[in-house]
């Protein structure tokens, strides 16, 4: 237990000696205890009053923690000018003398220590918080925080101030933009005036026409971009629940450059933003958008990840204000000492729901435990599962979510813009049926369209694109087995329309933003219905219309009652074949799916078997 202040001992002391009061000051040096009774309650300077801790005793911060610099000072003298009572009441004068001045010195102790405290501020609320007056501001018990857990709110990129013609829009035409888009904005903090979404590139608060320049192919803003960006330029930590093609790295993207840019030019050496994504072909699309607004902003951005030279990623990092990076080669270069995360304060968490489906919990945790407390975290994800709940829960501090679209839910759902087809087919027939297909939608004036081929493995991917390949078609392919080089060549070449036909494995079936896929086609269907949701989600996108054809077997029945599922979310047709397959759906035991379970029918009875 702590001291208390000597101000506070000589005025609770009034009738007591002067040889008794140097007695009990005796006794407390002994034991570093004060002698109030534990149920009394302590108080902190500023006020509050410390409530009991766990044993039902009295929690006080000790001198070091409650005074500053000057009330220590204060109280010294204070105790000076008490001893000099003392000495006079014990050269002669009686005990009310001796009382009368130990209360004058203290009067005029205390009354230095507040003129002290309202000249330097109220150092608690300065100060870094230890446990004893975080409970004194609070008033509720609390724990010794890292930067692990639930970090301090801080308003990172200033003040946001709304547009003034943003302001001006009549509520009707805000309402008609929410209602169109189907948002939910849950925000747990209670405010007096809401934010409207920026629904024009005009609307944003930047002066800068640089920063204007990367939207110039747009009309408008993304849902998620109008409905994120005034609480991001707020500096509250956020949760982005959006199907894939949204537009969520410019969501993202834009708060980030103009929150390190509004920093003073010292203060902007290091990282201090990260974004952490689960693919390295999701972390290469999402540099590759950010240096178009950060280069004008004269920002430097690195993207980190695994499968190639570690070497030229160091020296990037070093120069590096903006990083991003696949979980792995991050922890590696912030295990080597080459990533500094210590001033990182902006920090995203993209497709998050996917990195906990790869097995990437620790490896966050381990990221997020290099940064700042106090720090800006965004997550945006598909789906909101209760492993995503409980991520966020522990590294943000009271998040604004928002959702787009009508699943509040989180559940995953296929875009309602693309047009699925599912055909049944044999399984010895599907190659045959695959060359019909490129040949009716690859022909004529459509030769260069886009077409996406998804296989189940890596040898399926190599055998189907040799096929298609000696057919005379252009094609590509990416998958686990090629080096990040070709992978890297590939995509570029199917971005770029060099080579129209990719094949390519469940790798390139999350996040990825392939302009004007015009077909999606799935040789073999995948392990899940979420990931034939992803795969299927490569077109459609940036509000275009899409196609999608599956070639579903036999083999495949144990997914029908999940893919039917998705087909009636979205009012998609169900073929017959399909359906006789069942609508039995299996769950496994999974944060992102939930419990295994299989439905039956109660109501049927046993067959009785008997032999003759």
């Amino acid at each position: 237990m702590g001291k208390r202040p000597i101000a506070d001992i000589v005025a609770d002391d009034d009738a007591t000696t002067a040889s008794e009061l140097s007695r009990k000051k005796s006794k407390r040096d002994k034991s570093g205890k004060s002698k109030e009774p534990a149920t009394t309650d302590a108080t902190a300077p500023n006020g509050h009053t410390l409530p009991p801790n766990g044993n039902g005793s009295t929690v006080e911060a000790s001198d070091s923690e409650t005074l500053s610099k000057a009330e220590r000072k204060a109280a010294k003298k204070a105790k000076k000018e008490a001893k000099e009572a003392k000495k006079a009441a014990g050269a002669g004068a009686d005990d009310e003398d001796a009382a009368k001045a130990a209360r004058k010195a203290a009067r005029k102790a205390e009354k230095k220590r507040v003129k002290e405290s309202s000249k330097g501020g109220d150092s608690a609320s300065t100060a870094p918080t230890s446990m004893a007056t975080s409970l004194a501001n609070s008033a509720v018990p609390s724990r010794v925080e890292s930067s692990a857990t639930s970090p301090e709110p801080a308003n990172l990129s200033g003040a946001y101030t709304e547009n003034r013609e943003l302001t001006q829009l009549p509520q009707s035409e805000i309402d008609a933009f929410l209602t169109k888009n189907i948002m939910t904005i849950d925000d747990p903090k209670p405010a007096t005036r809401k934010l409207r979404p920026i629904i024009n590139f005009k609307y944003l608060p930047t002066a800068d026409e640089s920063q204007r320049a990367p939207f110039a192919k747009f009309s408008a803003p993304t849902p998620i971009q109008a409905a994120t960006w005034p609480f991001l330029l707020s500096g509250r930590d956020m949760i982005g629940v959006a199907e894939t093609g949204s537009g969520k790295t410019l969501a993202f993207g834009v708060p980030c450059v103009r929150y390190i840019s509004s920093l003073p030019k010292h203060e902007r050496k290091g990282i201090k933003a990260v974004i952490v994504s689960p693919t390295r072909e999701l972390a290469v699309q999402i540099y590759d958008q950010l240096v178009a607004l950060a280069n004008p902003a004269g920002l430097s951005v690195v993207c980190v990840y695994g499968g190639v030279p570690k070497d030229p990623q160091v020296a990037a990092c070093r120069k590096a204000h903006i990083v991003v990076a696949t979980p792995g080669r991050l922890n590696d270069l912030i295990g080597d000492g080459s990533a500094d995360l210590s001033k990182a304060e902006y920090v995203v968490l993209d497709e998050a729901d996917r990195m906990l489906d790869k097995g990437f919990e620790e490896a966050i945790r381990q990221i997020i435990s290099q940064t700042p407390k106090k720090r800006q975290t965004l997550m945006f994800t598909a789906t909101w599962p209760p492993s995503v709940r409980d991520l966020a829960s522990t590294f943000m501090q009271s998040p604004v979510r928002i959702t787009i679209g009508d699943n509040v839910s989180g559940e995953l759902r296929a875009n309602v813009r693309i047009k699925q087809l599912v055909e049944v087919v044999d399984p010895r027939a599907k190659e045959q049926r695959l060359l019909q297909l490129l040949k009716q939608y690859q022909s004529g004036k459509n030769k260069d369209d886009r077409i996406l081929v998804f296989c189940l493995y890596k040898k399926e991917a190599v055998r189907i694109e040799n096929f298609i390949r000696m057919k005379g078609f252009r094609v590509g392919g990416i998958h686990g087995d090629l080096s990040q080089e070709k992978r890297s060549a590939s995509l570029a070449a199917f971005k770029e329309g060099q080579v129209p036909l990719l094949v390519a494995t469940d790798v390139a079936a999350r996040g990825l933003d392939i302009p004007a896929v015009k077909l999606v086609i799935n040789v073999t269907f995948p392990l899940t219905a979420e990931d034939y949701v992803h795969r299927i989600g490569r077109t459609g996108r940036a509000g275009k219309e899409g196609l999608a054809i599956t070639l579903f077997t036999e083999h495949d029945k144990g997914l029908s009652g999940s893919l039917i599922n998705v087909l009636k979310a979205a009012n998609q047709d169900v073929p017959e074949d399909l359906m006789k397959f069942g609508t039995t759906v299996k769950k496994k035991e999974h944060g992102a799916y939930g419990a295994f379970y299989k439905d039956v029918d109660s109501t049927k009875q046993a067959t009785k078997i008997t032999f003759d």
